[in-house]
């Protein structure tokens, strides 16, 4: 496989026509206050907490949020103009692409000078995410994990007063609550989640990538992919999206009482379905023939490496790692933490709901650290697609899925 290098081609070249419109207290060098670039609506938050690392410490800073959709452009246009933020949210997908442009900071020297930085105070899974070559590029910030979530009481009435341990117990629970009656269901696979087969693959004992070769249409991949299809292809999980959100398909009779998703969905059910308090739970994902590895996301936070205030920029971030901060970070916006210390906390070591989520990332990875992941995910989408939907065979869609990703990782 030949090294790929990120390249900006002419997106970096527009962005940089782009900069006269940027605002120059964009750039670290231009200000003596600290600037942080996060993404999204929890961002709004962040002034809460940089407020009082200011009181602790002196140093102003200037928050800035910036909207996912847009976030990728404005990074091209930073990392093209060496000129950009201090502090950087990262999600975790896009660390290979931004490291291997030379984005991001070498952190070696801060990890051993602030304590909260430490590589052991955070999960295995979120430290992979900011390792490249034996070198850290960021520290873990905000994590998410997929656990199983469930309708006690309905699974109760066909035999499981727990939550399935297995993939023969979740195929068999999902029959059952199938048989109940017409258009009931057991599980929902959700076609549109990209890490979903990975997952399952990883936990029938898949490596996925091994030395930049592909692995989809070996034996633990293509099992994996004939056990998601099995659910569909007998009913035990709808065919198509049903067109309906968690308030119809898991309230009352629970159209479908079983779905994998992440810590949002915790709210989502608390605040949208009704009459079902005390009736539902979650639960650490089934084990497969080797595990029952979850997929690790979320987001890092880096120090641009043309920033001019490097240690600020440290400080700010082993600031924001304190159990404390983190705990304060969960309440304002409930994002997980991933200092492993924070699960400790009676808020949610004794949250029968939120605790499974930091059991659950004991046993979570990333998905592979390759530039080229997200258009991976979306092939296979596409090929699963052609085999749920479409009828064909899963071997025939693996091979040719093996294929593709063979040429786009050796371009």
């Amino acid at each position: 496989m030949k090294k790929k290098w990120f390249i900006f081609g002419m997106t970096a070249l527009l962005a940089l026509g782009l900069l006269a419109g940027c605002s120059q207290k964009s750039s670290s060098s231009d200000s003596n206050v600290l600037t942080v670039w996060g993404m999204g609506d929890e961002v709004k938050q962040l002034p809460k907490m940089a407020e009082e690392f200011t009181k602790e410490t002196g140093i102003e800073v200037n928050i800035q949020s910036i909207p996912w959709a847009s976030a990728h452009d404005k990074l091209l246009t930073a990392v093209a103009s060496k000129k950009g933020p201090d502090v950087l949210q990262m999600g975790t997908t896009w660390m290979p692409e931004f490291q291997a442009a030379g984005a991001l900071a070498d952190m070696g020297d801060y990890i051993d000078k602030y304590p909260n930085l430490k590589p052991d105070n955070f999960f295995e899974g979120s430290v992979e995410t900011t390792q490249f070559d034996s070198k850290y590029y960021g520290i873990p910030w905000a994590a998410e994990t997929r656990v199983l979530f469930y309708r006690t009481d309905i699974l109760e009435a066909v035999g499981y007063k727990e939550a399935p341990k297995t993939w023969e117990e979740l195929r068999d629970a999902a029959k059952k609550l199938s048989e109940r009656g017409e258009n009931m269901y057991g599980l929902n696979v959700d076609a549109k989640e990209q890490t979903l087969g990975f997952m399952f693959a990883r936990q029938n004992g898949s490596a996925l990538v091994s030395e930049g070769k592909p692995l989809f249409n070996e034996k633990a991949f293509t099992e994996a992919v004939s056990y998601l299809n099995d659910f569909i292809e007998k009913g035990y999980a709808p065919k198509q999206d049903l067109g309906m959100d968690v308030s119809q398909t898991f309230s009352g009779d629970a159209i479908v009482p079983m779905f994998i998703s992440g810590p949002w969905m915790v709210k989502a059910v608390n605040d949208t379905v009704q009459g079902i308090e005390g009736k539902w739970a979650t639960a650490v994902l089934p084990s497969g023939s080797d595990n029952n590895l979850s997929s690790l996301g979320g987001s890092n936070l880096t120090i641009f490496e043309h920033s001019k205030k490097k240690d600020e920029a440290a400080q700010f971030i082993d600031f924001m790692m304190k159990k404390e901060n983190q705990l304060k970070w969960l309440e304002l916006t409930n994002a997980m933490p991933t200092v492993k210390s924070a699960w400790e906390d009676d808020s949610l070591a004794n949250d029968p709901l939120y605790k499974v989520f930091g059991q659950q990332m004991e046993s979570s990875r990333s998905m592979p650290l390759l530039p080229e992941f997200e258009e991976i995910a979306q092939n296979y989408l596409k090929h699963f697609e052609q085999i749920y939907l479409g009828g064909k065979k899963v071997e025939q869609e693996m091979d040719a899925f093996t294929r593709e990703t063979e040429e786009l990782l050796n371009k």
